[in-house]
């Protein structure tokens, strides 16, 4: 296992190299003059020339991309063009609100979808079956935006019964506060990861179900519960545990359109805030540390798949 990790390391270092290039490219690809943000109405065309190359936005493309690259290995990603703080800083001050809104989500969309998917696998072209399956698809088809005003619209607007907007109340500072906060973007986010969790637990349940072990249990006089939560489960989890991983970027982009309606103080706001002031640094290094998080959670998938099946980590 230890030989399997250093080599999935070796192999993301390349990976990484790629996604950096990508990154810097589509930036410069983008419509937009960055040194626009700094400009003046009476400002004459020498001093925008000297910002421009202050800046280094006069050398070559690849020149720029190697000053870039050099810096954000050192842990420098540069300063907004908006309001000239820390790009870094500003992601990690944001990152606490996005990381516990998509772990709850998350967590709550695991717990859900496991007995969910298990049942209709188990009950396959049953009525129950059906239903979940007629929810699963209404989650993958409904957008989100469109579920997170509708949940405004009836527990803020009509029953008031949660708060509609923001992480916290004015001059209120419990955690009860924070979690009622939560609960309607948590739901928004968790109903679509639900969705294709139980889609995903529900196929694999319909493959274990013909292997023979189940048989055999059934023959011992087992329980379909028993079969089903204490066997079956452990089998089914490897395509939860592949989704989870692949879910990792999210916790740094966030989920953009929830935390813009709700006004949530996460990521996501922060990048469609620096999408709409031309903010280059503050994006690059969110695509960035989203697509290092995707990639990182994708090997800690690899290394759990070895865990939870014996069978995977002796063949590697």
């Amino acid at each position: 296992m230890r030989r399997f990790i250093i080599r999935r390391l070796l192999q993301t270092i390349p990976m990484l190299f790629f996604v950096s290039v990508v990154c810097f490219a589509m930036i410069k690809l983008a419509p937009g003059d960055p040194v626009l943000s700094f400009v003046t109405p009476n400002m004459h065309a020498e001093d925008i020339e000297r910002i421009r190359h202050n800046l280094g936005l006069d050398k070559p493309a690849y020149v720029q991309y190697g000053i870039w690259l050099k810096e954000v290995l050192q842990g420098n990603f540069g300063y907004s063009l908006v309001n000239h703080q820390p790009v870094l800083q500003q992601i990690l001050d944001r990152l606490p609100a996005t990381a516990g809104l998509m772990g709850s989500a998350i967590g709550l969309a695991v717990l859900l979808a496991i007995p969910l998917g298990l049942w209709a696998g188990a009950n396959r072209n049953r009525w129950i079956d059906k239903t979940i399956n007629f929810f699963s698809y209404l989650g993958i088809s409904v957008p989100v935006f469109w579920l997170a005003i509708l949940l405004i619209y009836l527990f803020a607007i009509h029953l008031h019964w949660l708060p509609s907007m923001g992480m916290r109340t004015i001059g209120v500072q419990s955690a009860a506060d924070v979690i009622r906060h939560g609960i309607l973007p948590c739901i928004s986010l968790a109903f679509g990861f639900l969705a294709v969790y139980v889609r995903y637990i529900r196929s694999s349940t319909i493959g274990q179900l013909k292997e023979d072990y189940v048989q055999i249990q059934y023959a011992f006089g087992s329980s379909k519960t028993t079969v089903l939560f204490r066997h079956v489960m452990k089998h089914v989890l490897l395509p939860v545990i592949t989704l989870l991983g692949m879910s990792m970027g999210d916790l740094v982009a966030g989920a953009i359109v929830t935390e813009t309606v709700f006004s949530w103080p996460g990521i996501g706001s922060l990048g469609m805030t620096a999408v709409r002031g031309m903010d280059y640094p503050l994006i690059m290094g969110i695509t960035l540390l989203s697509s290092v998080l995707l990639i990182l959670g994708n090997l800690a998938a690899d290394i759990l798949y070895g865990i939870v099946d014996p069978r995977i980590k002796g063949a590697r």
